[in-house]
């Protein structure tokens, strides 16, 4: 019999589990993007330098090979790519469409917009010029990001007109399609509420979440991301009230069996606002996490969903334990070294670190994730002790850099 042939869209170090599991689960591997050099590619079978959100050579590419599935794991430049592909080959997917509208925060909030799904008061724009004439209309502070980064990446809160034209070129200068949202500000209740979730023809039925980590200190903004930590301290009801959220919302974008990354708040309403719903997989070591927290494999269903497989056994688990995913950064510029990690929480707590970097590189100190040198996971005996680590992570790691 024909061994079954998936295209993996990138081979970043994030990606090799993507990878690994394809070659598990028996498949023959093919990876593309335009950077041979990643390191996941030497785990493929095959590799084409083909960049990932080049959406007609992916697709000549994949006609070429005869794949049977394709995937953008961890990437959501890639993800309408990997759906564009799926759906003029007839492999399993989602549409297109709906890829697109999620991989695009004007379009996903216009989309929110008008299925009477709960979203911040939000436009799209292309210049400077458009924003202002609508600027005073928005309650400040006001958020002004690209459309279309991840990872906080060109985020910027502003409190006044004043402040627009700056926040509008540094969310510009993160853009690949040249255009940004302006977006009021949500007040949230507790921690943001990040993790990864799971569809099996349309019906949501897994999700894990945990609380975002924020930044603030050493001049990094306060809304950058650094990590989360499970388990999730939301309230049960709570926790069904977004799920209900994500459901309606995949529903109406007939979306079908697939991971999903999900940002949501809760306001000091209990309002639940859909943040982000990406249509892939979490990056930052996301679904290595969730799998020591419940158990649950989500690459390998992520694999299986690709190649058509039954995902019919998938279920919710909840979390056992306390865990953490966490940015490996750098306070300062410089010329890394080394990483510092305290001899007890190294013996203790620590399970995995994903460095990219090695001694000798340029690093930079942290202002978004452009500049996350990679990830750890750890754990904690209880919630207390991961929220003193999380708190102090000063204590418990430094990134060494040689000036």
């Amino acid at each position: 019999m024909k061994q079954k042939k998936i295209l993996l869209l990138g081979g970043s170090q994030q990606q090799i589990p993507s990878i690994k599991k394809a070659k598990e689960l028996g498949f023959y591997t093919v990876t593309c993007d335009y950077l041979p050099e990643n390191p996941g590619h030497k785990f493929a079978d095959e590799y084409y330098n083909v960049s990932t959100t080049d959406k007609e050579a992916v697709l000549s590419l994949a006609k070429k090979l005869q794949i049977d599935g394709i995937v953008a794991y961890a990437s959501d430049p890639a993800a309408p790519t990997a759906a564009y592909v799926a759906e003029k080959m007839g492999l399993p997917g989602n549409p297109y469409e709906s890829v697109k509208i999620l991989t695009e925060k004007d379009l996903f909030r216009d989309f929110l917009h008008n299925h009477g799904l709960n979203c911040p008061k939000a436009h799209g724009y292309t210049s400077c010029e458009e924003a202002a004439k609508d600027i005073e209309q928005f309650q400040f502070p006001v958020m002004v990001k690209p459309v279309d980064s991840s990872g906080s990446k060109g985020v910027v809160k502003i409190y006044s007109s004043s402040e627009l034209k700056n926040a509008v070129e540094e969310a510009l200068s993160y853009s690949r399609c040249g255009r940004f949202i302006v977006e009021e500000f949500i007040k949230k209740k507790g921690y943001q509420i990040s993790g990864d979730g799971f569809s099996v023809d349309g019906k949501l039925v897994f999700t894990s979440y945990g609380n975002e980590l924020y930044s603030g200190r050493n001049g990094t903004r306060e809304y950058v991301a650094l990590g989360e930590f499970w388990p999730s301290l939301l309230d049960p009801e709570i926790k069904e009230k977004v799920d209900s959220e994500l459901q309606k919302l995949i529903k109406a974008l007939h979306m079908k069996t697939s991971a999903y990354n999900i940002e949501a708040i809760v306001d000091e309403n209990d309002t639940v606002y859909i943040l982000e719903l990406g249509p892939r997989n979490g990056g930052s070591y996301i679904p290595q996490l969730i799998k020591y927290a419940t158990g649950v494999d989500l690459v390998d269903y992520t694999i299986r969903a690709a190649m058509g497989e039954d995902c019919s056994s998938l279920k919710m688990v909840p979390t056992v334990g306390c865990w953490s995913n966490y940015m490996l950064l750098s306070t300062e510029n410089g010329i890394f070294e080394n990483i510092w990690f305290d001899k007890k929480f190294k013996e203790k707590n620590l399970l995995n670190v994903y460095c990219t970097s090695t001694p000798g590189d340029v690093v930079h100190a942290y202002q978004n994730t452009t500049h996350s040198l990679g990830t750890m996971i750890f754990k904690a005996d209880t919630i207390e002790e991961m929220q003193e680590i999380t708190n102090n992570i000063q204590n418990y790691y430094r990134v060494i850099v040689k000036k």
